[in-house]
C-alpha cells in the first residue's frame, strides 16, 4: 500500500512569473466558475446535474475556441480544478440529505488561490541538490525557485502553485511505501479529554499539552515523537466530531421581554470551546493517522457515544459524582478517563482478534 505525504515549500517566482502565476490562478478561477454556472442553470432550467465526466469531455472545445486564455494551459491541471469543483458538489448533495443544504458560490480571483498539476504534465520537479534551489516548473508560469528545507521521500505525483497573501508556496505530494515498525504486541484504546489530552485503556495518561498557550515548537515536538505509534500495534480512538462540539449555543429569547435573552451556558460553553481547541482532538487524530499508515500501524475509529458513562466491564450505565470518577455499585469507583479508554479499546475490537473488522 503507497502511503501519500505532502511537502510545502516557500517559493520565489520573479517578478514575470508572478504575472503570469497571478494570470494562471485567473484563467483556473474562470474555468471554475463556469462549470459553476453551468450546473446551476442545468439544474434551474431542466433539473439536471451536470457531471464531471460531461464537464471534462468539454475541455478540448473550450481550449480551441480560446487558445490565448484556456488554451495556454495544462489540460490535466484544467480537469484537477473541475474534480475540485466537483467534490465541492458532492460535499452539498450529502449537506442536502442532512437538511442543511448551502449551494455552492462562486469564486473571486482573490479567493481562487491553488492550482494542482499532475508531474510530468504540465508541471515537473527538480529537488535541490548540493545547497542549490529546487526548482519547481509549470506550464504558462516557467521554473520557479523554491526553497526545499527537508528531503522528500518517494515518487513526486502531484504538485500545487498555491498563493497566500503576498507569498507563494508549491506543494509536492509523493507517494512512497511504508515503513513498518517493529510488532510491539501492545494494542490499546484511547480516551481523549480536556483535563487530561488523552489516557490510554492500560492506564497511561498524558497532560493536556494547551496548544493554544505553548510554542510552536513544543507543538512540532509533540507530533514528531508520537510515542503511541512507536509503542503499539493498533490505535482505537473515538471519532470525535470537535466541529458540532466547539459550537457556540443558540441564545434563547426570555419570554415577555422583547430583545432579552435567557442564560443558557454560552459562557461556559466559550470557555469549553477553548478547552477542546487547546486540545487540539482533531489536528492530533489527524497526525496519528497519518503516522500510523507510514509506520504500518493501524488507527481504528469508533463511535465516541455512551463510552464515558458506560462501564467497560458490564455495560451498565455508570453514576458520574465527580468530573475524574464513574461509579458502578457492583464494581466500585472507576477511573472515568481509563473507564472511556477502556470502552474504546472494546468497541475498536482490540485484544479480540476482531480489529481486523473494527469498523
Amino acid at each position: 500500500m503507497q502511503v501519500k505525504r505532502a511537502y510545502k515549500f516557500r517559493a520565489y517566482p520573479t517578478r514575470p512569473q508572478e504575472g503570469r502565476a497571478v494570470h494562471l490562478l485567473a484563467d483556473h478561477c474562470d474555468l471554475y466558475n463556469a462549470a459553476l454556472e453551468e450546473r446551476r442553470e442545468a439544474w434551474r432550467m431542466r433539473q439536471a446535474r451536470i457531471t464531471y465526466g460531461t464537464q471534462s469531455a468539454q475541455l478540448k472545445e473550450i481550449r480551441r475556441g480560446d487558445q490565448d486564455g484556456q488554451g495556454r494551459h495544462s489540460f490535466t491541471a484544467q480537469q484537477q480544478t473541475l474534480r475540485r469543483l466537483n467534490v465541492v458538489f458532492a460535499a452539498f448533495y450529502k449537506r442536502a440529505q442532512e437538511g442543511r443544504a448551502g449551494y455552492p458560490r462562486f469564486k473571486s480571483h482573490s479567493r481562487f488561490d491553488q492550482v494542482m498539476f499532475v508531474a510530468g504534465d504540465g508541471a515537473g520537479w527538480q529537488p535541490a541538490a548540493g545547497g542549490r534551489w529546487a526548482r519547481a516548473r509549470f506550464q504558462a508560469v516557467g521554473d520557479v525557485k523554491v526553497r526545499q528545507h527537508r528531503a522528500i521521500r518517494g515518487i513526486v505525483k502531484t504538485l500545487q502553485l498555491k498563493r497566500e497573501h503576498r507569498r507563494w508556496y508549491v506543494i509536492v505530494v509523493a507517494e512512497s511505501e511504508p515503513v513498518p515498525l517493529p510488532s510491539t504486541g501492545r494494542e490499546v484504546g484511547i480516551d481523549m479529554g480536556v483535563t487530561r489530552f488523552l489516557t490510554t485503556s492500560d492506564g497511561e495518561i498524558v497532560a493536556n499539552p494547551e496548544f493554544l498557550k505553548v510554542s510552536a515548537d513544543l507543538i512540532a515536538g509533540l507530533q514528531r515523537r508520537m510515542m503511541l505509534i512507536r509503542q503499539c500495534n493498533r490505535i482505537g480512538v473515538e471519532r470525535l466530531k470537535t466541529a458540532n462540539m466547539t459550537g457556540r449555543p443558540k441564545p434563547k429569547p426570555a419570554p415577555g421581554q422583547p430583545g432579552a435573552f435567557l442564560a443558557n451556558g454560552a459562557a461556559a460553553k466559550a470557555g469549553l470551546n477553548k478547552a477542546v481547541l487547546d486540545a487540539g482532538w482533531a489536528q492530533f487524530t489527524h497526525i496519528l493517522a497519518g503516522k500510523a499508515e507510514e509506520a504500518g500501524r493501524r488507527v481504528i475509529l469508533v463511535n465516541p457515544a455512551g463510552t464515558s458513562i458506560g462501564c467497560h466491564q458490564c455495560g451498565a450505565r455508570c453514576t458520574r459524582p465527580r468530573r475524574d470518577t464513574v461509579v458502578r455499585p457492583v464494581h466500585g469507583p472507576m477511573d472515568a478517563d481509563v473507564n472511556g479508554a477502556r470502552n474504546v479499546y472494546a468497541r475498536a475490537g482490540l485484544g479480540s482478534g476482531q480489529a481486523a473488522h473494527a469498523a
